[in-house]
């Protein structure tokens, strides 16, 4: 079956953004990039001052209330469809519930080709990445490094403190059908 969804998991800075970019320039027909900030940028400033929406604490700490998980389930509903109607997607994710969040995607996501591809960036490098960019809470980096992957079950580990972010997304582009 015909890859129509690439999933990458992986915590903030771990440069999942850059391999979705050379993922796009590699693979041979067009897919489209959605990601966690796709959603969080769509939404409403008032998501991030209420409790329902999603809060960025001061040491990196990010939690999410019921708007929240609302809008992201319809989100990532909209994402499948996208998907059943014939578009190829690479979604940049966030899995801050681990394993939990992995299922609410395979729940959407069912009846679809999904390659899972884990992300991974050793904590420093990832927390040192955060600050050169200037634009994500400092400690977030560090605090999600491990966290997004507990439970997790991916058909392809990458390391992007290892390998660049094309070498990254020419392992990936291999595994895709």
């Amino acid at each position: 079956m015909t890859t129509q969804v690439i999933v990458l998991n992986g915590g903030s800075s771990s440069g999942k953004s850059g391999i979705v970019r050379c993922l796009q320039a590699v693979l041979p027909d067009p897919w489209l990039a959605l990601g966690t900030d796709t959603l969080v940028d769509a939404m409403p400033a008032s998501m991030q001052v209420s409790d329902g929406g999603i809060g960025f604490a001061a040491d990196g700490e990010v939690t999410v209330g019921p708007e929240f998980r609302a809008l992201e389930a319809a989100w990532i509903e909209g994402v499948a469809a996208m998907a059943r109607a014939g578009a190829r997607v690479v979604v940049d994710e966030v899995f801050l519930g681990g394993a939990e969040s992995q299922r609410r995607w395979q729940r959407a996501l069912g009846g679809l080709a999904v390659l899972w591809v884990g992300v991974r960036c050793d904590a420093a490098v990832a927390a040192g990445r955060e600050v050169a960019r200037g634009d994500r809470t400092i400690g977030m980096a560090a605090s999600q490094a491990e966290l997004v992957h507990r439970g997790v079950a991916y058909d392809l580990e990458v390391d992007t403190a290892r390998a660049e972010a094309i070498a990254c997304a020419r392992a990936i582009a291999a595994r895709v059908r």
